[in-house]
């Protein structure tokens, strides 16, 4: 727990809220409706995890993270997900040169994921061995290659996306990867209204041009305050028993668990929980997390790390509806 003083803390909390809405604002000029997506997108930035949409093309999942790399002034790279794409394709490889003497060496030559901001688009279209090229840069922010570390820049960020309707063809994200992400975020499809809106800014009007409101260094100043923000021992622990309520083995489980549910959440939801709990706090004003902001982001966060069992997936269960269904039931006091 910080010991800061609470009148800086307040301060700082109070700087935060006014960034992060600027922030969320500026992206809401190219971003039409999606509100929920852009504020999941934008907590994971600043607490430093990654995001998997799931969603049919044309969404606006490339144009959100332009506006972000405009706004957050950070460096922006998509890759299209390919079934022949190669590891090489993505982290980069080695090649020989030679100098002007006419001596051989090899030269690393960097690949699309040395950047801040990257857009890997349909990743469940490229095979398991692929897709495991983004696995240490997700979780350690550094890549490895012929026994040298090269470190990326901070703040890193993927973005992933997968169509949930196109399966032929595809290569599921195994659980180790999808662990990685902080959060899964269904993207919806537009009401009349926000496609009305859509059509007018993109055809009928001239594109509005998000402005650069902070830096990667001000997100990473950022994520300094956000350890600063206080977790009381009975919200730590409820998002603990969160955690285990998807466990069909604890005494927090329900009922439907129990039944549908092979195997709960790992401990990295927990620390997710967490981590989106402070920025949700901060982005509120407030320098202490409450239950509600805990809760705030469950669904997104646990959904991707449940698996369920044969009867589960028979049933067609809901894995946002049995999150729901947990946080509905367990108390807040345990």
């Amino acid at each position: 727990m910080s010991t800061a003083d609470p009148a800086v803390l307040q301060a700082e909390a109070d700087q935060f809220r006014q960034e992060f809405s600027a922030v969320r604002e500026a992206v809401g000029l190219v971003m039409v409706g999606q509100t929920r997506v852009v504020e999941a997108t934008l907590t994971a930035i600043f607490c430093g995890g990654n995001v998997l949409l799931e969603g049919v093309p044309g969404l606006g999942k490339t144009e959100l993270v332009k506006a972000l790399s405009k706004v957050l002034e950070l460096e922006f790279r998509r890759i299209q997900f390919t079934p022949d794409l190669m590891p090489a394709d993505i982290i980069g490889t080695n090649i020989m040169s030679s100098d002007e003497h006419g001596h051989y060496r090899f030269e690393f030559r960097r690949g699309p994921i040395f950047t801040q901001l990257l857009l890997a688009d349909e990743i469940n279209r490229a095979s398991p061995k692929t897709q495991s090229a983004l696995l240490e840069t997700m979780q350690e922010g550094s890549v490895t290659t012929g026994g040298i570390v090269y470190h990326l820049t901070q703040p890193f960020f993927v973005l992933a996306t997968q169509n949930p309707i196109e399966q032929e063809g595809t290569y599921p994200l195994p659980e180790a990867q999808l662990d990685r992400f902080l959060f899964k975020v269904t993207v919806p499809f537009p009401t009349r209204g926000e496609l009305n809106e859509v059509v007018t800014r993109t055809i009928l009007k001239q594109r509005l041009e998000p402005k650069k409101i902070i830096t990667g260094d001000r997100i990473l100043q950022l994520r300094d305050v956000l350890d600063k923000v206080v977790v009381a021992d009975p919200l730590r622990d409820y998002a603990v028993r969160l955690v285990m309520a998807t466990h069909p083995t604890t005494e927090f489980a329900t009922d439907t668990v129990k039944r549908y549910v092979r195997w709960g959440a790992s401990p990295r939801a927990a620390q997710g929980l967490i981590r989106a709990a402070r920025v949700r706090a901060l982005a509120e004003g407030r320098a202490h997390v409450a239950y509600e902001d805990i809760r705030h982001f469950a669904e997104e966060i646990l959904q991707h790390r449940v698996l369920l069992n044969y009867d589960g997936q028979a049933e067609s269960i809901s894995l946002s509806d049995l999150v729901k269904e947990c946080m509905k039931v367990l108390p807040e006091q345990g």
